[in-house]
């Protein structure tokens, strides 16, 4: 600055460094300290799969909250292990060990958040008496078990490793379905949903996914003690993943 430049040029600068700096000073002030809780820590997990594990905003990604804390572990471990191919959450969990994998099915578990209502469907009668027939009673002729044989009465799992079935977007719907029918999402021996899965035929898929993506989640939207009794006929059915 030149010697004969005047001073009062430097109080407007002075003045806006002194506003920044006392800015600072209160925001600093104001912020909550960091807490390490498991909250905190899978906030991560909010980018994907929402606020308190809710579900992704577009239809992909499912919800985590509540799930039977069996179920969730499980996923962790097939992904992890590669049973569940997504790159992604892959790379996320290798460094964790079990017990951490543990704790994380645990925390999302125990989150109680309600549901949003289900999205709006097509109203193709037909569609969805075919939907609620697989849903309700299977297909004895095509070996396709009722998916409340393993899932429960009200559709919302079963304890401690079965999900429930409500809730779920119909294009997540669609992508397990097909990832179970393709090979790319698996469980551990025997892989009851795959040998299901792959009687179905595109037409059924579209149908479950349908028919399931319309239902109200019921106010009590917890996983059942345990299955409902075989129906007349019905075969018992031996998962891996969830072995009673």
């Amino acid at each position: 600055m030149r010697r004969d430049q005047p001073r009062t040029i430097l109080y407007p600068l002075w003045r806006l460094a002194l506003c920044c700096w006392l800015l600072g000073a209160c925001l600093t002030a104001q912020a909550a300290p960091f807490e390490d809780s498991m909250a905190q820590r899978t906030l991560a997990c909010a980018g994907c799969h929402g606020p308190q594990g809710r579900s992704g905003p577009d239809g992909y990604y499912p919800r985590l909250a509540g799930k039977p804390a069996g179920y969730l572990y499980n996923q962790l471990v097939n992904l992890q292990q590669g049973r569940r191919t997504y790159p992604l959450m892959q790379s996320l969990l290798a460094p964790l060990d079990d017990a951490y994998l543990r704790t994380l099915a645990d925390y999302f578990s125990g989150l109680n958040v309600p549901y949003p209502p289900p999205a709006l469907q097509a109203t193709d009668k037909a569609l969805l008496a075919r939907g609620l027939q697989l849903v309700r009673q299977g297909d004895p002729a095509l070996q396709i078990p009722a998916c409340v044989q393993c899932h429960g009465t009200a559709l919302t799992g079963v304890q401690p490793s079965v999900p429930g079935l409500l809730g779920l977007p119909r294009d997540y719907l669609n992508a397990q379905l097909g990832g179970w029918q393709n090979g790319q999402r698996q469980a551990q021996a025997p892989d009851c949903m795959a040998d299901i899965a792959k009687r179905l035929s595109q037409a059924d898929v579209h149908a479950l996914s349908s028919w399931l993506s319309s239902q109200t989640v019921p106010l009590a939207s917890r996983a059942a003690a345990q299955k409902p009794p075989l129906a007349n006929g019905a075969k018992e059915i031996r998962c891996g993943s969830a072995p009673w």
